[in-house]
């Protein structure tokens, strides 16, 4: 026995905790193991929720697996325990992407208050493609969102007005591909409402606006637009964009990436932001090459993040934490092990 003890109802936060992340499509590609000997969880590639056509190398299923696995530290900790995390653990196991040994109470007098509001802010936290207010950003919380993704080993760029244009122009060329793409299109269709299920996929109240992109190029759902009626819609002119990037393209980074996106949008949560993800540029070679900027021409793009003040927008569903869990072991109702 690990000396580590969880009854029912806290590993069912940990997990809810976990699946609160971020998914394209909210897809929540993952399943989740626990030893109950050692008290390790496991998080595992489900890739029969993957996206073959938008995502062919599995790109942003780390991404979102690393999201989640920052959610589970999170909450483990929040907890007073200590997480213990290795990426991509057994190379025999390619769909196990890492895992928690959770272990050791931590003393409640050095867990900090920032601690705390990251886990309620896993809570809150959900993407909002609403237009966004024009009231700036201040420096310090663009400062403080860098550092989040700086901790997980990645860098995030905010971009001044001219690279932001670029950045949308390239995405709008993007999203223009992926509504001319037969395959792409019925996959985007098929995740905005996957035929009926109440807990995957995006609702229709939480696509924001559906008549044009031609202001910001948030993602068609529907991919039924037709693209010679492009009104303006009434998003923000400028748009507070960041660019988050890592040094290297591996799956370990792919997964380091996914843990600092997740912390910037805790962040961000916390200090009452919300956010939105532009990743069409990101499911095309030539297209992700481009977003890399001119000073930093080796650096790999894994995410674009949009950030500002407005609507909360309506969260996504959640498949209910027992559908992704399996047990090595017993856990008892109510109780310890």
């Amino acid at each position: 026995m690990s000396g580590t003890y969880l009854d029912s109802s806290v590993l069912e936060k940990l997990i809810s905790a976990a699946v609160a992340a971020p998914s394209m499509h909210n897809t929540q590609p993952w399943r989740f193991r626990l030893d109950t000997e050692s008290t390790t969880v496991e998080i595992h590639a489900d890739v029969g929720r993957g996206l073959p056509h938008e995502d062919p190398h599995g790109r942003a299923l780390h991404i979102a697996a690393g999201a989640a696995l920052f959610n589970l530290r999170v909450a483990v900790s929040h907890f007073g325990w200590e997480p213990v995390t290795r990426l991509l653990p057994d190379p025999r196991h390619p769909d196990l992407l890492a895992s928690v040994h959770i272990t050791g109470r931590t003393s409640t007098s050095t867990r900090t208050l920032h601690a705390d509001d990251l886990y309620e802010a896993i809570w809150h936290r959900h993407s909002s493609r609403f237009p966004f207010g024009v009231q700036p950003v201040p420096v310090s919380v663009r400062h403080e969102l860098a550092e989040a993704a700086r901790a997980e080993g990645a860098t995030l760029a905010v971009t001044g007005p001219r690279e932001t244009a670029r950045l949308l122009r390239i995405t709008t060329e993007a999203e223009r591909r992926n509504h001319a793409d037969p395959a792409r299109s019925a996959e985007s269709r098929r995740w905005s409402s996957r035929d009926g299920a109440e807990d995957t996929g995006i609702p229709s109240a939480a696509l924001g606006p559906q008549d044009t992109f031609e202001q910001l190029p948030m993602r068609d759902f529907s991919a039924r637009r037709s693209l010679h009626q492009l009104p303006a819609r009434p998003f923000e002119r400028t748009p507070a964009l960041a660019s988050l990037r890592t040094g290297h393209d591996r799956r370990t980074d792919w997964l380091r990436a996914g843990q600092a996106l997740e912390y910037v949008l805790l962040v961000a949560t916390a200090h009452g932001l919300r956010t939105s993800l532009l990743h069409q540029a990101l499911e095309w070679t030539d297209l992700r090459d481009d977003l890399r900027p001119a000073t930093s021409p080796f650096d790999h793009v894994q995410m674009l993040i949009r950030f500002g003040y407005g609507p909360e927008g309506p969260p996504t569903p959640r498949r209910t934490p027992r559908l992704f869990l399996e047990l090595d072991g017993a856990v008892p109702q109510g109780d310890r092990y």
